[in-house]
């Protein structure tokens, strides 16, 4: 049974009724067609294969039993030429009985080191680090001849009997010449996919070099799997996982060669009921010719009409279009825009003409033999697939790989980015099956083109642009109806310098919002420039003299007059009471909140709620009065909410506890205000 800690299957019980490979959801779903594979090539002895099936299917009785237990020998002690191994059901119990047979033989004792290069980890290695040997030790070969002689095999049991050199010889059973054995290498290899090729490369790591021999007068039941033994003591009085009486007794090649330690019982075997199951179950729908044939048709058929299944790809339009509305107020550029004008193209160019597909395809299905062997249907597809392709190729792709993700919010931008990467993803592999049906349509073709489109496709959103550079990459992110896109990439250039050399988040120096409106209003005077939002006097004082020499630079470069630029009109001087002026002439000045509610004997709140009113009026900028951190995390709490009034404030207030003030939600809230009626 597949080795699960009780830690795992505590989860995955919940999802899988067994821990076997054919409880898995994806094998189950697909409904495949079970072959099995009966011929036996290790035993050759109707009767012996005749107790092992039974032992296999826990269909003993009384007659199995005794027949099996007839190979019961009590102290049964072969003589050190026979070759026989005793298989026991744990590992201790093998090394006990190597050791004890090692130690009892009188020669001289060699040992024999590894040589470990490179990367080998010490629980892959093949044979012990350390082998100590005999003249007479009993011993395995761990790995096949590799010269054109095949002297041995991975199993083959042998003595050995003599050392010469750098060379252990070991005769076997029914043999009298006997093997020189050398050292031989294994290699600890990591497999990667070439890219061109789509097929798995091998690279070397490491290498473990040692005589291919172990220690064989006993191994473990699970080691054994996959070897053949001539003669075998079976000693599974202790077998305790299922399966693993049949995998010891089906070791040995006759019922001749096998002999027990101690007599089977029922309670010995044990078998897993839901193998037992699975395997009747494969017995009972074992398929016939018609069965395949019908089976090959309905796959093929099932291929073909996935081709013109959009139903995936409009869910996933719908997804992308959702996190789009969802976050509406932090994702900026015309994405929403692309996004819609996109999906109602490909709904009325591609998706409304593919559901016609479906009944023309039935009409070519009700042909008898397989889809891919008919001739109208093939050119049928051949005209679908180039006209499909022309159409992802030409329109849909390009369109999608131009859809802007623009925020400063890292998980708004994480939720959009994976959204527009699974409709990316499966255009692309529909892309990649017309492409492939322009030729003619075939399972096996079409199987591979998408498997290795999938490929394609992860290993390109793996690879870095091909430009690099950083005013090209600052470029293509901004929006597509932005007049201005190359002032945005030099001032997103030096905001990201700018966050490199304080180390800090880009939006702490500037938030992209901020950074547009520079780009639209070409700011060129301190005035001007403290009159787009998100710079007050403060980024202003610390930012002011390298933005305005960066617009001027680009207004230069480009022939923009900059005595023709009109700047933005100063706002509104707001109509409050004599009280809220105060504040903000003393806040001006640069005192603090709390330093203003000492001096004119007015609680902390009173005067947040002054400051709240300028800025709702859009005299005074929230970035002034407010840290970046504040604005950013309560920016993301109200995002997407509709209601900005006192339970919007309550929510917040419960949500941060004593982190903000009401003072402060509130003044946030006034800023989104504003923003949200064009202010």
């Amino acid at each position: 049974p597949p080795v699960v800690k009780d830690e795992d299957w505590n989860l995955l019980r919940e999802h899988y009724p067994t821990p076997y490979f054919f409880s898995s959801k994806a094998l189950r779903e697909a409904q495949p067609v079970s072959i099995e594979l009966k011929q036996i090539f290790r035993q050759s002895d109707s009767a012996f294969i005749h107790l092992l099936n039974k032992v296999r299917d826990n269909q003993l009785d009384a007659q199995v039993l005794e027949a099996l237990n007839s190979r019961y020998i009590p102290d049964f002690q072969p003589s050190t030429d026979e070759g026989y191994i005793t298989l026991t059901s744990h590992n201790a119990a093998a090394q006990q009985i190597n050791a004890e047979k090692l130690a009892a033989l009188p020669a001289k004792a060699h040992e024999f080191r590894a040589d470990v290069s490179g990367d080998f980890p010490a629980q892959s290695y093949p044979v012990d680090e350390v082998f100590h040997a005999k003249v007479g030790a009993q011993v395995m070969f761990a790995k096949n001849d590799g010269s054109r002689d095949k002297r041995y095999y991975n199993g083959k049991i042998g003595q050995i009997t003599r050392f010469e050199g750098e060379a252990i010889y070991v005769r076997c059973p029914g043999e009298t010449a006997e093997i020189p054995v050398n050292r031989a290498e294994w290699s600890n290899v990591k497999y990667s996919l070439n890219e061109a090729t789509k097929e798995v490369a091998e690279e070397q790591t490491g290498t473990f070099t040692q005589y291919p021999l172990k220690l064989a007068w006993a191994i473990t039941i699970h080691k054994s799997q996959g070897l053949t033994f001539e003669r075998a003591i079976i000693d599974a009085q202790a077998a305790f996982a299922h399966g693993q009486v049949y995998v010891a007794l089906s070791r040995c090649k006759s019922f001749e060669g096998l002999v027990l330690r101690s007599k089977l019982a029922f309670s010995s075997i044990k078998t897993d009921s839901s193998v037992k199951h699975y395997s009747e179950a494969a017995d009972r729908n074992a398929p016939d010719e018609a069965h395949l044939a019908a089976s090959k048709r309905i796959f093929q058929q099932g291929l073909i009409l996935g081709m013109f299944d959009f139903k995936r790809t409009k869910q996933l339009f719908e997804q992308l279009n959702r996190v789009f509305l969802e976050h509406e107020n932090a994702l900026l550029g015309d994405g929403a825009a692309q996004l819609k004008q996109l999906a109602a193209a490909t709904d009325a160019e591609v998706f409304s003409l593919a559901e016609k597909f479906g009944p023309q395809l039935q009409g070519y299905f009700a042909q008898p033999g397989l889809p891919e062997e008919h001739t109208d249907l093939q050119a049928r597809l051949q005209k679908a697939g180039a006209w499909f392709a022309e159409k992802l190729t030409q329109n849909v792709l390009p369109a999608l790989r131009g859809i802007q993700i623009l925020t400063d919010n890292q998980s708004v931008r994480e939720a959009a980015t994976e959204a527009l990467d699974k409709l990316q993803r499966e255009v692309f592999l529909k892309n990649a099956c017309f492409e492939a049906a322009k030729d003619g349509f075939s399972a096996n073709n079409h199987l591979r083109v998408r498997a290795n489109a999938d490929l394609d496709f992860q290993a390109a959103k793996a690879k870095k642009p091909a430009s690099t550079a950083p005013a090209a990459q600052a470029d293509a992110n901004a929006p597509k109806n932005l007049e201005h896109p190359a002032l945005f990439a030099r001032l997103s250039i030096w905001r990201d310098g700018q966050a490199k050399a304080q180390d800090v988040p880009h939006f702490a120096v500037m938030h992209t919002r901020t950074l547009l409106e520079v780009v639209k209003t070409l700011p060129t005077s301190t005035d001007a420039l403290r009159a787009v939002s998100g710079i007050g006097a403060r980024k202003t004082a610390q930012y002011g003299a390298e933005l305005i020499a960066i617009v001027q630079q680009y207004c230069a470069e480009n022939n923009i007059q900059l005595s023709a630029l009109a700047l933005p009109a100063a706002p509104p001087a707001p109509r409050t009471s004599e009280t809220k002026a105060a504040s903000l002439e003393l806040f001006k000045t640069g005192k603090t909140i709390d330093q203003i509610a000492l001096e004119r004997s007015l609680a902390r709140s009173t005067v947040e709620g002054h400051l709240a009113h300028f800025v709702r009026a859009g005299a005074l900028d929230v970035f002034e009065v407010l840290e970046d951190e504040a604005i950013r995390d309560l920016e993301q709490f109200f995002e997407g909410q509709a209601d900005a009034g006192a339970g919007a404030a309550a929510a917040a207030r419960a949500h941060f506890g004593e982190r903000y003030s009401y003072g402060a939600i509130k003044i946030l809230l006034a800023d989104l205000a504003r923003r949200r009626e064009g202010g």
